[in-house]
């Protein structure tokens, strides 16, 4: 069994500044994918950023040069470094990565159950 639990989320002014991260914990043998999904109300998941075990990394538009994703690979830890936020930053953020359990397994999909983040105007 894997788990992912999210924290570092909360309430912050307008060009406030927080830090996500997302541990993975359980039977690991590797992560592959890590990624930060939001979903805001009303509004599809949407991705922000991932990150790959081999280093490739992929930014949203809306956040690229103000959001930074980065991971921890001995501490199977992905975070999201999130400056100048704005209120449009609202939504419950997602921790997602692909884990393989053991070497002859694929790779499973996990997700972590959420962390709020709120953008004061």
């Amino acid at each position: 069994q894997v788990q992912l639990v999210e924290s570092g989320g909360g309430l912050v002014q307008a060009g406030g500044s927080l830090r996500l991260s997302c541990a993975a914990s359980g039977s690991i043998f590797m992560i592959n994918y890590m990624g930060w999904y939001r979903q805001a109300p009303g509004k599809q998941r949407e991705l922000v950023a991932s990150t790959t075990r081999s280093g490739y990394t992929n930014i949203t538009d809306s956040v690229k040069g103000r959001f930074t994703i980065s991971r921890d690979n001995a501490k199977n830890t992905v975070y999201l470094q999130m400056n100048s936020l704005k209120p449009e930053d609202t939504a419950v953020y997602y921790c997602r990565a692909t884990v393989k359990v053991v070497l002859t397994t694929p790779y499973g999909d996990y997700w972590g159950q959420g962390t709020q983040v709120t953008v004061s105007s």
